[in-house]
C-alpha cells in the first residue's frame, strides 16, 4: 500500500497592493475628512470606490464647490452641458447628509437657470456660512428670497445678479464679507443692505447699475474696494476703515460740476476716515476729488496712511492741486505709487510749471519706496520726479516704468541727472 503525503501550502502573504489598500481603508476619520475637503467635488465623489469605509464619506464634506475645475466636458453642446451640470449638482445635494458651510457655483457654461433657486433653497436649510454665485452667462440672475434668510452667512459673493431682497429682510447679522460684481441694485436696497450688516468688515462693489450716490454706513468696515460709474460717495460711521481702493470709470467735467456745487469733495471724503492706512485712487477719481474747494492740506492729517497710489493726469492743474493736498496731508507716508493718465484732449487748465514751485514747508520725512508708471517723459511728469527726489531724504528706491519705448534713452539720461536728497536712493528703470 502506498502512502501519499500532501504538503501543506504555505500561507499567502498579503500583497503589496493589499497592504496599500488596507492602509487607505484604515486611515483615521478626521484624516479622510481633510483629504476629501481638498479634492474637487468630482474626485471626492469618486473616492467611494476606494473602500467600504470611504463609501459616501464625501456626502458629509461641508464645502461644496461647483466650478470649471470640477467638471470638464468634451461636448460643445450647451444643452447637454447644462443638463449634465444640473443632474450632477442635484445628485450631490440629494445624497449629502451633513451640514453645508460653503456653497460655490461658478461654472462658465451655466446660465442663470431656475434650478439655482432649488439649490439655494436646499442650502438655506443648513447652517450655510459662505455663498458664492457667479453666473457667467445670460441675463442678471435674481436670487430667491430664501437666500436672505441665511442668518449664519459670513461671506456672500454675487456676480451678474439682480439684488432685490424681500421687504421683511432685516439684514445679515453675522456677515463679515460682501462682494458684489456686475450687479443691479437700487439706491435704497444698497444703503439698507450695507447698514443692516453690523459685522461687515469687507465690502467690494464693482461694475454696478442702479446706484449713483454711494453712502457707506458700516461701523466695523475695514476694507472697501469699489470701481464703477457713480456721481458721489460718502462715508458715515466708518472709523475703523483702513483700506480704500476706489475707481471712477468715467471722466467728469469739473467746470460744470463746480458751477452746481462748490463744496469740497476732498474734505467730505476724508472726514470719516480717521484711521485710513492704505488708499488707492484709480481711473478718474482724483478728478472727482478735485471738484470744488481744494485746501492746501486736510485739517485732520492722515497720520496712519503709509501707502498711497494715485492715477493722475500730470498736465491737469486741478488734479495736481488735489494730489499735492493729499501728499501734504500724509506726514508718515512710506510708499507712493503714481500712475500717469495722459489725456489727449481736455478743456481743463493745463499745468506747465506746477511741480517747479516751492510747495513745501516740510519734506517726505519717511518716504522710502516710490513707483512712477505710464509716463512718456513730458515736462510735467519729469518735474514731479525731480521734485520727489529732491524732497525725500530717506528714499531708498524709485522705480520708473514708461508707457512706451519711444525716447526711453533720453528719459533715462535725464533721470540720472536729477539731484537726490537721499544718498541711498536707487533709481530703477523698467522696460514698458
Amino acid at each position: 500500500m502506498s502512502i501519499v503525503i500532501k504538503q501543506r501550502e504555505p500561507s499567502r502573504l498579503p500583497s503589496k497592493t493589499d497592504a496599500e489598500f488596507d492602509r487607505i481603508s484604515n486611515l483615521p476619520g478626521h484624516v479622510i475628512d481633510q483629504i476629501l475637503s481638498r479634492l474637487p467635488i468630482r474626485d471626492a465623489v469618486r473616492s467611494s470606490v476606494l473602500s467600504r469605509k470611504w463609501r459616501y464619506k464625501w456626502a458629509k464634506i461641508p464645502c461644496l464647490v461647483f466650478d470649471n475645475h470640477c467638471f470638464n466636458f468634451s461636448s460643445q453642446d450647451q444643452s447637454f452641458i447644462k443638463n449634465k451640470l444640473v443632474n450632477i449638482i442635484d445628485h450631490v445635494l440629494l445624497l449629502h447628509n451633513g451640514p453645508i458651510h460653503k456653497f460655490k457655483l461658478s461654472h462658465r457654461d451655466l446660465l442663470g437657470v431656475n434650478d439655482i433657486d432649488r439649490w439655494i433653497l436646499c442650502i438655506s436649510r443648513s447652517s450655510i456660512k459662505e455663498v458664492v454665485l457667479e453666473i457667467w452667462k445670460g441675463q442678471r440672475y435674481k436670487p430667491p428670497s430664501c437666500l436672505f434668510n441665511c442668518q449664519n452667512l459670513v461671506h456672500l459673493e454675487l456676480f451678474n445678479c439682480l439684488l432685490k431682497p424681500p421687504l421683511m429682510f432685516k439684514g445679515f447679522k453675522n456677515l463679515k464679507s460682501l462682494d458684489l460684481q456686475h450687479i443691479t441694485i437700487t439706491q435704497d436696497v444698497f444703503e439698507k443692505l450695507v447698514s443692516s450688516c453690523p459685522s461687515l468688515e469687507r465690502l467690494t462693489l464693482m461694475n454696478f447699475t442702479g446706484v449713483t450716490h454711494l453712502v457707506i454706513d458700516a461701523p466695523n468696515l475695514q476694507f472697501f474696494d469699489i470701481g464703477g460709474i457713480f456721481e458721489d460717495v460718502s462715508f458715515l460711521n466708518t472709523v475703523h476703515l483702513s483700506y480704500v481702493s476706489i475707481g471712477l470709470y468715467v471722466n467728469i467735467d469739473n467746470e460744470e460740476n463746480d458751477a452746481r456745487d462748490n463744496s469740497s469733495k476732498l474734505l467730505r471724503f476724508f472726514v470719516n476716515l480717521p484711521h485710513i492706512r492704505r488708499l488707492e485712487i484709480q481711473s478718474y477719481f482724483l478728478k472727482y476729488l478735485a471738484m470744488g474747494y481744494v485746501p492746501s492740506r486736510l485739517p485732520n492729517l492722515c497720520v496712519d496712511l503709509n501707502h498711497l497710489s494715485i492715477r493722475i493726469d500730470f498736465d491737469d492743474l486741478e488734479e495736481n492741486t488735489a494730489a499735492l493736498c493729499l501728499l501734504r496731508s500724509c506726514p508718515n507716508l512710506l510708499e507712493l505709487e503714481m500712475l500717469a493718465r495722459p489725456e489727449e484732449q481736455s478743456s481743463m487748465e493745463r499745468s506747465t510749471n506746477f511741480w517747479e514751485d516751492d510747495h513745501w514747508s516740510s519734506l517726505f520725512a519717511h518716504l522710502r519706496l516710490v513707483k512712477v508708471s505710464g509716463i512718456s517723459g513730458v515736462k510735467s511728469e519729469m518735474d514731479f520726479i525731480k521734485f520727489l527726489l529732491s524732497n525725500s531724504p530717506v528714499l531708498e528706491q524709485l522705480t520708473v516704468k514708461p508707457a512706451s519705448q519711444e525716447g526711453e534713452w533720453e528719459l533715462m539720461k535725464e533721470l540720472l541727472r536729477f539731484r537726490r536728497a537721499s544718498i541711498y536712493a536707487e533709481v530703477i528703470y523698467l522696460d514698458p
